[in-house]
């Protein structure tokens, strides 16, 4: 199979989908390997790097989606790669495709097979594919947050971890899946006050037993949100449906009653968001806005940041499926249940439910379509 890697557009994005080391695997396996010019540069791979380990390197984006069976990428095409796409072609990134209904129309109208990493599912409902971007993510989330607290960002001048004789910044988790358990593992880290909320009352348990009298933990409502985020000086949003859109946890009421200063960073954008005041995309260039004295960022792609860590990680997940599509095409789908639930476009329709269900469109069982 010919493996195509664009570089990536989004704005202040560095990663790219594969590493030197990737592309040495898919040569043994009997893959040609064409990358975009410069496209590992900002994760530090030159050309050569991926020249010495097999790969051709393109000019053009067009030259590289043209002659690709199938393309890798790190995040969702964007309009202008649109044109690109092609009938038959695998399609293997994150997709996020319950917030981005224009690019579900573009993937159907060009019957591209579109398998998203974040919908790549194991049998005890962990998505492995997501997993190191959520966890770069989580604990981000309290290394900005630390920085927003900081007059000079807008925040209310607060210390996250205080200092003998003051108090520390209050932080309050909403989700205590792999976003929020590494930020609560960060926050505490730096000596923060920490509260975590979610549904799940055995997470809740395992969570406590690993942090014991360092975090508290609290059922998840909307009275519970609204009276712990009154005291916050930092929220994180970190709820997670996979593949559908996150609820408004957060209302446009609980922001306003929140201190002026305190700050709110919504890990959960890129399906949606779950805080109501964010309504809209930041970037890293320019990540914030303030509403009702509240900081809010809102950056969807927040690993992009750390794009060395970020690639690798990714690479260390996804490597292993790719080669499977690679070696086997979509019957590498037939034989892999966790596969099976990433693909969210095949031939025209639309197979995944959670996209279907958040905006509202029909969907075919893949088993029907193979």
């Amino acid at each position: 199979m010919i493996i195509g890697i664009p570089k990536e557009i989004k704005a202040q994005e560095e990663r790219v989908a594969i590493t030197p080391a990737g592309v040495e695997a898919f040569k043994k396996a009997g893959h040609s390997i064409l990358i975009e010019k410069y496209a590992g540069i900002g994760s530090g791979f030159t050309n050569e790097d991926f020249i010495k380990a097999g790969a051709e390197i393109l000019e053009t984006p067009q030259e590289v989606f043209e002659k690709a069976d199938m393309i890798l990428k790190v995040k969702e095409p964007l309009k202008q790669e649109y044109g690109l796409l092609r009938e038959g072609q695998i399609l293997f990134t994150y997709l996020h495709l319950a917030a981005e209904p224009e690019l579900v129309n573009a993937l159907l109208e060009r019957k591209v097979t579109g398998i998203a990493y974040e919908t790549v599912q194991l049998d005890d409902n962990s998505l492995p594919l997501l997993t190191p971007m959520s966890e770069v993510a989580g604990r981000m989330s309290v290394q900005i947050a630390s920085r927003l607290l900081e007059k000079y960002y807008g925040g209310m001048g607060i210390l996250m971890g205080g200092v003998p004789g003051t108090a520390p910044a209050k932080v309050v988790i909403i989700g205590g899946g792999i976003v929020g358990a590494n930020a609560a593992k960060m926050a505490i880290g730096l000596r923060a006050s920490v509260t975590l909320l979610d549904v799940n009352l055995d997470r809740m348990r395992y969570l406590n037993d690993v942090y014991a009298e360092s975090l508290t933990t609290i059922y998840s409502n909307s009275y519970t949100i609204r009276e712990n985020i009154k005291k916050a000086d930092v929220v994180i949003g970190a709820v997670l449906i996979p593949g559908e859109k996150a609820p408004k946890l957060v209302t446009e009421d609980m922001v306003q009653q929140m201190k002026p200063g305190s700050v709110i960073l919504d890990v959960a954008i890129d399906q949606g968001g779950c805080i109501e005041t964010i309504d809209r995309v930041t970037t890293h260039e320019n990540p914030t806005f303030v509403k009702y004295g509240v900081v809010h960022y809102s950056v969807a792609n927040m690993p992009g940041a750390v794009p060395r860590t970020s690639t690798m990680a990714l690479t260390n997940a996804t490597l292993p499926y790719a080669l499977k599509l690679a070696n086997k095409g979509m019957d590498a789908v037939k034989e892999n249940k966790a596969l099976a639930k990433g693909v969210n476009t095949f031939k025209g329709y639309l197979t995944y439910e959670g996209v279907s269900t958040s905006l509202n469109l029909a969907y075919k069982q893949l088993e029907e379509l193979l």
